[in-house]
């Protein structure tokens, strides 16, 4: 047998002398495909020092992601970081988590109730840990502004140096229409004064809400999903509207200048028409309650959304999260396009 070239020799080594029963490291795709997971509704991220942290609802418990690339979502580390108490006010219906990242601590905020829906409201949890899936969640109770309220969707986003809370509630006590509601935050678990409602039901598309629940009014007006984003002097504030049991769901949006009192009522304006709805030709329905990202190298913005991929599957486990590319429009608002199919390839977010 005649000697091995030594490029040869490296080449027959790197195929035979591989550690048994372990895989070769596969070549990086440069797409991705939606959905990221087979089901999750409301979907959030936060990227902080070189990693995703994710969450969706579950319903029962809170779960973190934790990944270098959203897109890879499927093979990221997951943890589920708090179960709620058997009993109480905050036992039921864990809703829209979100986790964020404010003076130098994490903080989860969800909604829950104690077994009825009249009874939900936002809740925090706080951890001190540098890695939000290691340390301690601290209950630090109820996010309770003065009206006290039926609430859900809280979010938080800060604005020339002032933290508010944005959410989704009812003007009274009864079910029938839900709003956008903001207020300051004292701290990050402190309501600090009353609410502004920022957001009703109003326009066609808006108030698609038909229900067939005995249990609940025979149609329901909606807003909910609050997401806040900042672009040069401008706050854009992306909501859901019409109710999520039908394929109308959507994204409206609301201006304000950003040197503006968010809190006076006339600061803000909405859009008459949805930015973001469904697309029966490429089977997608029911598009909403999103969040946004940048991707690794800060040169791209991306939407994070859930949706139907067949019509009438409502509210429930079919819901799974997506997300692709968007770009602004000269006058500082979002151009969110329709949203691609399932299966669709689209180049990962640039710098994974």
């Amino acid at each position: 047998m005649s000697q091995l070239r030594p490029h040869l020799l490296a080449l027959f080594l790197a195929l035979f002398t591989y550690p048994a029963g372990a895989q070769q490291p596969a070549a990086v795709k440069p797409t991705f495909t939606n959905p990221l997971l087979p089901s999750g509704a409301d979907p959030w991220s936060v990227y902080h020092n070189g990693y995703y942290y994710y969450t969706h609802t579950t319903g029962y418990n809170i779960m973190l992601w934790k990944t270098k690339s959203l897109s890879q979502l499927k093979t990221a580390l997951s943890k589920v970081v708090w179960t709620p108490p058997a009993t109480g006010p905050n036992s039921h219906d864990i809703w829209a988590p979100e986790l964020h990242f404010l003076n130098g601590k994490w903080y989860l905020y969800y909604a829950a109730d104690a077994g009825t829906n009249q009874s939900h409201r936002l809740w925090v949890l706080e951890n001190a840990a540098a890695d939000p899936l290691k340390g301690t969640w601290t209950d630090k109770g109820q996010l309770r502004d003065p009206a006290d309220k039926w609430a859900i969707d809280g979010s938080v986003f800060e604005n020339n140096g002032q933290h508010y809370l944005v959410w989704s509630g009812w003007e009274g006590d009864v079910n029938g229409c839900q709003n956008i509601y903001l207020a300051r935050l004292k701290n990050p678990w402190t309501v600090d004064g009353p609410r502004l409602k920022v957001s009703t039901p109003f326009f066609a598309w808006e108030r698609n809400g038909d229900t067939s629940n005995p249990e609940d009014p025979p149609h329901i007006d909606v807003n909910e999903g609050p997401e806040v984003l900042r672009h040069g002097n401008k706050l854009v504030l992306i909501y859901s509207a019409s109710g999520c049991w039908t394929d109308f769901y959507a994204l409206g949006m609301l201006t304000a200048p950003a040197d503006s009192d968010l809190l006076q009522p006339g600061s803000w304006t909405k859009s008459p028409v949805p930015v973001f709805q469904q697309n029966p030709a490429a089977k997608v329905f029911a598009p909403g309650h999103n969040s946004f990202f940048k991707s690794p190298d800060g040169t791209q913005d991306w939407i994070l959304y859930h949706a139907n991929d067949e019509p009438g599957q409502g509210c429930g486990r079919f819901r799974s999260p997506r997300a692709q590319p968007f770009t602004w429009q000269a006058d500082g608002t979002p151009l969110l396009g329709r949203p691609v199919a399932p299966g669709q390839p689209l180049a990962r977010p640039s710098g994974e």
